[in-house]
């Protein structure tokens, strides 16, 4: 492989030939060759997307001049579009606060400008921290990348995932509305419940999960540009980082804002804790929607059956004709993973050492990798399971008769233990309470099939007394 000599404070170092990055990109590749695990496209959108608008700032504010400026911005913009993602080779395992990364940016950028400005005949130099890095440091560019391309994604991927698998939750709600099944508690029958009020349930909970994203993302929206180095703004004009940041919420539609306190939003990383939290809980969330799903329509025969999920691949390499809730599987699992992920978040907020938290590029990582996964992991449930998701009525309704717990309807009227002796009567003589309340109570047919009627038992009353 042809090479060419790059030179940066340190020294020369070989470079590829047909690498747009230098010097101090080569040294960190060399420095840690962890894992193979890259910061993912949203973050290197955002970082494109920083530079391009800092250029035009600065250029603005009379510190660039009007050719690099544009050089900078074109070649910056090739970045935040994806076309020179495989020029962002190095690891996540690197230094804490993503410098290396950054300044993989400014020499694939700065490289990039100069080339093309020498295409057209000019020859100009373009220094990856003189201009292209002009009034930044890695110590704010970083953390405002995360955020950035956290609050794009929740916005553009999750948010509206989440939103349409609410929706479904609650026409499913309304479509199962009629069909009265036995509710469970510890595992065990307990009183009636209609199928809607469990799903309308389920799509509470998603609204919860959103409210708590949508205040999550609120905080995101403040980002720590402005503070250089340690957070004082040192080397940047008064009005760079609130010009870069109104251009950046333009381009997305968002309410960005520069930090009300630059130590703060430098020396710690609370918002994407708060975020990574909001994630978890909306992990907790559906692997609970998930899990009562897949055992409901546990079966076909054998299992509870009262829920008949899509069929959308053979579930067995040997039983033929098995099919397993695969699309359940496949969210629980991603929960996990997001649920992990958090822990990661968590300990990488707890490493914010005086002036500079030293693990934005974990951070960065696993926050972006949940909100991929969630918002994927969503969108196949709702497409492939949800929609496609029927009850079995008879099943349903079947239970309800069966159940001991149809015994708590009598409890008002004739005592509490008078109510639990019939259960146990019913339950150790293999009879229903209706026939064992038959047997054994002084009372009308007609009054006994009011008091276990299952339909008023799904609504707050007192049967035999008030409704």
């Amino acid at each position: 492989m042809s090479t060419r000599i790059e030179r940066d404070s340190m020294g020369e170092m070989e470079v590829p030939e047909d690498a747009l990055y230098g010097a101090q990109t080569a040294r960190a590749l060399e420095n840690f060759p962890i894992s193979g695990l890259r910061f993912p496209r949203p973050f290197l959108r955002a970082m494109g997307q920083i530079k391009e608008h800092a250029a035009r700032v600065n250029r603005d504010l009379g510190l660039l001049d009007e050719r690099r400026a544009l050089a900078i911005m074109d070649a910056a913009e090739e970045v935040a579009r994806g076309n020179l993602d495989e020029q962002f080779p190095l690891d996540i395992f690197q230094t804490g606060s993503g410098t290396s990364t950054n300044m993989n940016t400014n020499e694939v950028i700065a490289t990039l400008a100069k080339r093309n400005l020498a295409e057209d005949g000019i020859e100009l130099e373009i220094h990856p921290n003189d201009h292209v890095n002009l009034g930044q440091s890695s110590n704010d560019v970083i953390p405002t990348a995360i955020h950035l391309a956290a609050a794009v994604e929740l916005r553009n991927r999750l948010l509206p995932a989440l939103e349409v698998l609410q929706n479904s939750l609650a026409d499913k709600a309304e479509e199962f509305d009629d069909i009265i099944t036995i509710g469970r508690t510890h595992l065990q029958d307990a009183t009636p419940v209609r199928l809607g009020q469990i799903f309308s349930g389920y799509a509470r909970q998603v609204e919860r999960a959103i409210e708590r994203i949508e205040q999550a993302l609120e905080d995101l929206h403040e980002l720590p540009l402005g503070g250089t180095a340690v957070g004082t703004g040192i080397n940047t004009h008064p009005e760079f980082a609130a010009r870069v940041i109104e251009g950046l919420g333009a381009v997305h539609v968002l309410l960005f804002r520069e930090a009300e306190n630059h130590f703060e939003a430098q020396a710690a990383k609370d918002p994407c804790v708060a975020t990574s939290a909001a994630l978890k809980s909306c992990a907790v969330t559906l692997y609970k929607i998930a899990n009562d799903i897949r055992f409901l329509g546990s079966g076909p025969r054998c299992g509870l059956g009262e829920l008949q999920l899509p069929a959308v691949q053979p579930g067995s390499s040997i039983m033929p004709g098995k099919v397993n809730p695969v699309m359940a599987e496949s969210l629980i699992q991603v929960c996990a993973q997001v649920i992990g992920n958090d822990a990661v978040v968590t300990l990488g907020g707890l490493s914010g050492n005086f002036e500079l938290n030293v693990m934005m590029p974990l951070i960065a990582y696993n926050l972006l990798q949940s909100i991929d996964l969630l918002g994927g992991a969503v969108a196949a449930f709702e497409e492939r399971c949800l929609q496609g998701l029927s009850a079995d009525r008879q099943r349903c309704e079947g239970l309800i008769e069966e159940s001991l717990a149809m015994c708590t309807a009598l409890a008002p009227v004739i005592g509490y233990d008078r109510a639990a002796e019939i259960a146990k009567h019913a339950y150790q003589h293999g009879k229903t309470v209706r026939e064992v309340a038959r047997e054994r109570l002084d009372m009308e047919e007609t009054e006994l099939d009011r008091l276990l009627d299952p339909r008023p038992m799904t609504e707050p009353g007192i049967p035999g007394k008030t409704r």
